[in-house]
């Protein structure tokens, strides 16, 4: 067994372990805050998201492509020289937060202490993603995968103990929600931080290769703020989407509570449901960055196209499988969450959204290690743009109503798996049917 199949295979045995707390977590949520709250808490998650993908400034992703591109030598520098810019991009962004987020009108709809929770969020996220960063391009994957495992143990145990003792109001219940989410983080941030400081310590002692800051923000900044672009552009549009949605079911005949019941249905349920298998692209995303860009940077084209063949095969093995079942056990599924046959109909619409998605995620860490972001941005724009205009378009239409808004999920879903894998073909020089070699006479 390759050494990509079995970083893989620990990803993916810890993820599902940790996929399973956030199953039961959502359970919890879910009869805690009811439909209502479950809504008021999916609106705001792609907030949180926003922040994190602000304060890490996709460290992570252009730190391990750095460093697996990068003799061990360098190694030392470049992590002294990003601390340095890390600290800087933290005050600056702590500083605009505290100024920015108490004249946000939608954050006035929670509890007044949800707005410092965010601040607290900004420093902890972005000294962490150093270490993950470094941990995931030295691929020392059994410290990521017990971290996200300990966070979502901590989160469920939190939950359990505090809504089981006693009872809350709709509004400091989403507070103390989103506090267990945070403080799960935070635990998770001191183990990550002191572990990845005792391999600094290491790194210290070792040979080591001076390299100029400049070069350093140069190779960082060149993947990090096109990566940052994209995923700022996936929080915009999971931010601004369920407004869209509730928008289009207005508009259809929805009263706005019926709107916002119906978006924590397919939100909090059938989404929940159906990313459960995600896991497994995720950890072959973390997977694949390292070993696409050290391969692009040897130019191993074999090393490339056998890569793309394992993911696919993984990806559509497991696929396949989720989606079957999800199908054929909907309804005892989506009854863990509300006792509602909507939230199942619903499930069973999606399958081919969460089908393509779980294509989507290895794809998109192929062309962040092929060096391919401005493609990958440029095809999430379009597919977007297309696919919120059907979203509304159908949606609103009082004869399709949410089936509307799900067809333009689904198309979107396509278009967008799509656009990534030709591109990724085409690179490669394969076929797009049989991934053989082409060659030029």
């Amino acid at each position: 067994m390759n050494t990509f199949v079995k970083g893989t295979l620990m990803l993916v045995i810890a993820a599902f372990f940790g996929e399973c707390l956030e199953f039961f977590i959502n359970m919890i949520l879910a009869r805690e805050l009811g439909e209502e709250g479950m809504g008021l808490y999916m609106s705001i998650l792609p907030i949180i998201f926003f922040i994190v993908i602000i304060a890490s400034l996709e460290l992570p992703i252009s730190i391990s492509k750095f460093v697996a591109e990068k003799q061990r030598e360098t190694h030392y520098y470049m992590l002294k020289h990003t601390l340095l810019l890390t600290i800087i991009f933290t005050c600056l962004f702590v500083a605009a937060a505290v100024l920015t987020f108490p004249h946000i009108p939608f954050l006035n709809t929670y509890h007044p202490y949800v707005k410092w929770l965010f601040v607290i969020l900004i420093p902890v996220v972005s000294f962490t993603s150093i270490a993950r960063g470094y941990f995931m391009g030295v691929q020392h994957m059994g410290k990521i995968a017990f971290s996200n495992f300990l966070k979502k143990l901590v989160q469920l145990g939190i939950l359990y103990w505090v809504y089981q003792s006693f009872q809350f109001q709709i509004e400091l219940a989403l507070l103390i929600a989103l506090a267990t989410l945070i403080g799960s983080e935070l635990l998770v941030s001191a183990y990550l931080i002191a572990v990845y400081f005792m391999e600094y310590q290491v790194l210290s002692k070792e040979n080591h290769k001076f390299i100029r800051g400049d070069k350093v923000r140069k190779a960082l900044f060149s993947v990090s703020f096109p990566t940052t672009g994209l995923r700022l552009f996936h929080s915009f549009t999971h931010a601004i989407q369920p407004f869209l949605v509730k928008g289009a079911l207005v508009a259809a005949g929805f009263s706005s509570v019926m709107a916002n019941e119906h978006y924590g249905m397919l939100a909090g349920v059938a989404m929940s449901i159906g990313f459960f298998p995600a896991f497994i692209g995720h950890s072959l995303m973390v997977m694949l960055i390292p070993n696409v860009s050290e391969a692009y940077a040897n130019n191993d084209n074999n090393k490339l196209v056998r890569l793309l063949q394992q993911s696919m095969v993984i990806t559509l093995l497991y696929g396949s499988i989720s989606v079957f079942v999800m199908y054929m056990f909907a309804e005892p599924l989506s009854r863990l969450f509300f006792d509602s046959s909507t939230a199942a109909f619903y499930l069973k619409l999606l399958w081919p959204y969460f089908l393509f998605h779980f294509f989507i995620i290895p794809m998109q860490a192929y062309l962040i290690g092929l060096g391919l972001v401005k493609d990958a941005l440029f095809h999430t724009v379009w597919s977007h743009i297309i696919s919120f205009g059907m979203m509304y378009v159908l949606g609103s239409m009082e004869v399709l109503q949410m089936k509307g808004i799900i067809l333009g999920m689904n198309m979107g879903a396509v278009l967008l798996m799509l656009m990534h894998y030709v591109t990724i073909c085409n690179k490669l020089e394969v076929s797009v049917y049989f991934m053989k070699k082409r060659y030029t006479y």
